[in-house]
């Protein structure tokens, strides 16, 4: 199975992050401080069943990736998810037509 990570963040160094399946939230946490300690707490709580997750930070993914790697890269991950929202962000506060 592959689970999505929706990690936030609502205030200056404090970030949180659901785990869901097909919708279905699985389980969640606050209070963190970085989307890294996000990643790295939500794969700690994965069972057998997950194969990989996808990233989304501020409900923009950023990529879908195997559980090795998340385990592995998840600073290069989270720096990912972060330009990848920030991106995003920058061209939705453009006007239309530029």
């Amino acid at each position: 199975m592959i689970v999505r990570f929706h990690i936030d963040q609502f205030e200056k160094g404090s970030f949180d992050y659901r785990v869901t399946y097909e919708g279905e939230d699985l389980y969640a946490d606050a209070g963190l401080l970085s989307i890294e300690e996000c990643i790295a707490a939500a794969v700690d709580g994965l069972g057998q069943d997950a194969l990989g997750a996808e990233i989304a930070y501020k409900s923009v993914i950023s990529g879908t990736y195997p559980l090795a790697s998340l385990a592995l890269m998840s600073a290069q991950i989270a720096e990912h998810a972060e330009n990848s929202t920030a991106a995003i962000e920058e061209l939705l506060r453009q006007p239309l037509g530029d």
